[in-house]
């Protein structure tokens, strides 16, 4: 089966680069640094690696805790971390910095996975949450590098995806000695696909040992101090196409009870913020960008986030968050962040990849699902306006974060004693 998805690859790889180019057009960063798409490095073999794999910036995000633990463990390996989109990548680099080796990915094709493997040779390969990629398990299986799935989840639409390749995922799993999944559900599905029982277990999820540093609560301050002052905040954080247009229409309505509200709007993609600054201006908003640098005086209404690694700070300095990508069909995006520094977190109602999660997070009354524009104005409003039921939601969904955490350390003692094994 692994040849046949080997050569349909093959057959559509320039249909592949081809649609790179095209998507660079308006993301530039996706025309950059192809040969490493292809596994073809400048410099010489760098054998002997930790490799962590986080497709994007949720899952570099989730990584970091446990690449920080595994460092103080084997501190004279070199880590490496791959991504695959320029976000991710950007995130990598700005966190990591040049304590890790990083490039993108290589595509799936056999000859690059092969190139890939070769040029590093990983002592163990840690791929965070859902990714599979046959032909590069295959190539550590061949070579007897230990590869586990961590944090990992299965959607109920992506475990029917992979139940329809059922022989084709159960030969790329049978390479994988551990997958550490977050709960029982995921666990099930990745069984139901071909696991071997013997390699899954239930770790928990490691976006619960999410830690905000004081570092964070500094910037938070610095933040109110001299852009937002005592203005009450709204942030709307990791938002996509069809949800902006109802946050924008929500937050109208919300300044007619609250006029001194101030909307933090914070694109998943930040390369979407000319769109949205347009779309601000069409409404008749006055919109500061974060890029520009500048004050954020009281005749602004829309404060654009458009940088990378800032959401958690402006998480910190504000009153009431929203995550997105739960208004449209995306499956919701990180609720724990803001969950851990104390805001009563609201969301769509497509949370799916993060369905666990979000409803745990319902039930100890630290979020609330509101399923349209109209319920987010309701409950955004009584929050703003009850000081005491808003602080009350969001200790609630702090402690539910604090009391679940050390995911990370567990999972790093199993990664461990993959490394050991001979």
């Amino acid at each position: 089966m692994r040849r046949v998805y080997s050569a349909l690859l093959y057959l559509i790889t320039p249909v592949i680069l081809g649609r790179l180019f095209w998507r660079g057009r308006k993301q530039p960063d996706y025309n950059r640094r192809w040969l490493e798409r292809l596994a073809v490095y400048p410099s010489d073999p760098e054998p002997g690696v930790i490799w962590f794999h986080a497709v994007s910036v949720g899952e570099a995000e989730a990584a970091f805790p446990l690449i920080q633990a595994i460092k103080e463990r084997f501190s004279g390996r070199t880590i490496l971390v791959t991504a695959t989109t320029p976000t991710g990548s950007a995130r990598i680099r700005q966190v990591l910095g040049e304590t890790a080796r990083h490039v993108y990915l290589p595509y799936d094709l056999p000859t690059c996975a092969d190139r890939f493997i070769r040029h590093f040779h990983p002592v163990l390969g840690v791929v965070l949450e859902t990714e599979i990629w046959p032909n590069l398990y295959h190539a550590c299986g061949q070579r007897g590098i230990p590869l586990a799935i961590v944090n990992g989840r299965l959607s109920e639409k992506s475990a029917r995806g992979y139940h329809r390749l059922r022989s084709l995922a159960s030969e790329s799993l049978s390479n994988v000695r551990l997958i550490a999944a977050q709960t029982p559900e995921d666990a099930q599905r990745y069984l139901a696909i071909g696991a071997d029982p013997k390699s899954v277990t239930v770790a928990g999820n490691i976006k619960f040992d999410t830690e905000f540093p004081s570092t964070v609560k500094v910037q938070a301050k610095v933040l109110r101090d001299t852009l937002f002052g005592s203005r009450p905040i709204f942030v709307a954080g990791s938002t996509h196409p069809g949800e902006e247009s109802q946050i924008l229409n929500a937050f109208m309505m919300l300044r007619g009870e609250f006029p001194e509200l101030l909307l933090v709007l914070a694109p998943r993609h930040p390369h979407r913020s000319d769109d949205i600054l347009a779309e601000c201006k069409k409404i008749g908003f006055a919109v500061r960008r974060r890029s520009e640098d500048t004050a954020c005086d009281e005749s602004i209404d829309v404060f654009l986030l458009d940088t990378l690694g800032e959401l958690r700070n402006f998480y910190a300095a504000s009153d009431v968050a929203f995550v997105g990508g739960s208004l449209v069909s995306i499956g919701g995006h990180n609720v724990l962040e803001p969950a851990l520094a104390g805001l009563p977190v609201l969301f769509g109602p497509h949370m799916f990849n993060f369905a666990e999660i979000s409803r745990r997070l319902k039930e100890c009354g630290g979020g609330i699902e509101v399923k349209n524009a109209e319920e987010l104005v309701v409950w955004t409003g009584r929050l703003l306006a009850d000081v005491g039921f808003r602080r009350e939601t969001g200790e609630k969904g702090r402690r539910f974060v604090s009391s679940n955490q050390g995911a990370v350390r567990k999972i790093a003692g199993m990664l461990e004693t993959l490394i050991d094994q001979p």
